[in-house]
This record gives structure tokens, sequence and C-alpha cells, in this order.
């Protein structure tokens, strides 16, 4: 297993400096229809960041000089800031989560609104990228979609970065990606060793052909990104899944609760991967210090799944038509 991992990161792994725009604008024109690209934003609540990412993607890879991003969708995941109100002024188009497919209820949490983003957006390849990045680069999106541009048996990337611990105004350089280290990597490892290659295997910056996003089922929290990778082994072998290196991303960082909230459904989704149908516990419990001493508080570990969209009537009328 360790060969076949090390050919992998061999055949599969690439910076982002590999595939200049001008290759990928070949490619592209090339590809016709396939190779329209459309970029989605899941946000809630990140009135701060989210201007900045739009403004730079409109500028870089929108623009008549550069048209390698066909659609620029942020999906608002029911914020009550003022997420929607910039994301539009500065270019993007706003759609509301409970405003695709109505007639199913929208659940809470990040996959639901990927899961739905299917139908809100209508480009051949489709790249997500997280609204909370700081010092965004628009190569967090050109070097995500170029294999799939360049190289037709591609069906994933996922972005790869150096992730620094940024609290308290100090900076620990190989800090962030706690649950990646201490839950997912494990998980993997053990369970999945042909994805121990991925450096960043829960990273909120990746591409896919829709084709492919379409056959997946989508878990509706942050177990959306583990998920993903192990169904599409799965559903398309290892060596159509690849990884980019594009530089360093700067985020906000989740408190120890969050993280821990993260980890339970991150292992929920691996444990109904490794055993369907088998019950566990789906609650979590964390402790506050309170003047009463440490108070409970338990919490719901999302386990809910949306199908693969190509069940959805709806989708399927839309893609027929």
């Amino acid at each position: 297993m360790l060969d076949e991992v090390a050919r992998w990161l061999q055949r599969r792994s690439w910076s982002a400096d590999r595939r200049p725009l001008s290759t990928l604008l070949t490619a592209k024109r090339s590809a016709g229809p396939n190779g329209t690209v459309s970029v989605v934003l899941p946000a809630l609540n990140e009135e701060a960041t989210v201007g900045s990412i739009v403004e730079t993607i409109r500028r870089e890879l929108m623009s008549d000089a550069v048209p390698l991003v066909d659609e620029l969708v942020v999906m608002d995941s029911g914020s009550t800031d003022r997420t929607a109100a910039i994301a539009e002024a500065a270019g993007a188009t706003v759609v509301h989560r409970d405003d695709v497919l109505p007639r199913l209820p929208a659940l809470p949490g990040k996959g639901e609104v990927l899961w739905r983003s299917l139908l809100a957006t209508s480009g051949e390849i489709v790249a997500f990228v997280d609204a909370d990045l700081r010092d965004f680069d628009s190569r967090f999106v050109s070097g995500i979609i170029g294999p799939l541009l360049t190289d037709p048996g591609v069906q994933l990337v996922k972005a790869m970065y150096d992730r620094p611990l940024e609290t308290g105004g100090t900076v620990v350089p190989a800090g962030g990606g706690r649950v990646t280290e201490l839950v997912a990597r494990p998980l993997l490892n053990l369970h999945w060793p042909q994805l121990a290659g991925f450096v960043q295997p829960l990273g909120g910056e990746y591409a896919a052909r829709r084709s492919l996003l379409e056959q997946l089922p989508f878990p509706v929290g942050y177990g959306v990104e583990i998920g993903m990778l192990i169904d599409s082994l799965n559903t398309v072998g290892l060596d159509a899944l690849a990884q980019v290196d594009v530089g360093v991303r700067h985020h906000r960082h989740q408190d120890g609760q969050a993280l821990g909230r993260m980890a339970a459904t991150i292992y929920r989704t691996a444990q109904l991967r490794l055993a369907r149908g088998h019950l566990v516990r789906p609650v979590l419990t964390q402790f506050d210090r309170t003047d009463d001493g440490f108070t409970p508080r338990m919490h719901d570990v999302a386990t809910e799944e949306r199908p693969p969209m190509l069940t959805v009537p709806e989708y399927a009328k839309r893609r027929a038509a």
C-alpha cells in the first residue's frame, strides 16, 4: 500500500505553478461545453471576507483577458449579517439556501448548501471555496480546476497548503488542521490507506466534475469533505483523484469545543461508511465552566445525508433540458 500511495503522489500531486493560466485557457477552449466552470462559496456570516474573495476571482479569473471562470455563486446558508449584500455588491450571484429545492426543508450544515449548489449552478466543473479565507489568492481556484481542464482522467482535485494557526497575536507555522491530524488522518490511514497521501483531506477548497458530484451522497454537516473523498475513491478509483499545492491558507480558526463537534461529525461520517446501519449514539456531550461548576451541553452529531443529486427529479429534469 505504501508503494501505491508513493506512486499516486508522484503521478497526481502538483504545484499550481505547473499549469499557467495560458495553458488553462487553451485547454478550456478545447474542452468546449465540458470546460465550463462554476465556483461556489458556501457562506454563513462571512461579511468580513467574502467580498474580497469574490472581487479577486472576478478580477483575475473572470475578465475579458482571462475568462477562466464562467459562474461565481455564493450560497448563503442563512446569514444574519451583511454577507449576501456584500457578495452581491462584489459581483457574485447570491443564492439563498432555502430558495433551492424549496419542497425539501433545509437542514443546517455546510454539506447541505454544497449539495443544493448543484441545482443552482450549471458548470461541468464545480469548484468549492470556503468563504472565510483571508489574503485570498486566485490560485486556490485556478490551481484546483487546472488538472480537470488538462487531464480527462482526473475527476476530483483537492487543494493542499500550509495551514498556520493564528491565535492570540501569535502564529504557529504548522499548527492548523487539528481535526485533520487528530481524527481524519488516523481514520483514513487505518481504514482507507489509499487516501493517506492527501495532505488536506478536510480542506474546503476542491473541484470536481459534475458527472462525479451528482453520483455522490452529501453528508449535510462537516462530514461532507471526508465523505466525498471516501465515496469518490469507491466510485472512480484513486488514480482519478489528485491534489495541487496552492501555497498558504489563512482563515478564521474554530474554538476547541467547535472542533470537538466537528470531530464527532467526521468520525460519524466515516463510521457510517465502515458499517452502514450500525447504531451509535449521535450525541456529543461537552462541558462549560459556570458558577455551579461544570455544566454539560448536549449537541446532536449531524448524521443526515442527502442522496445523489441524480436521484432528485428536479435535477434530472434540469439536466435533461
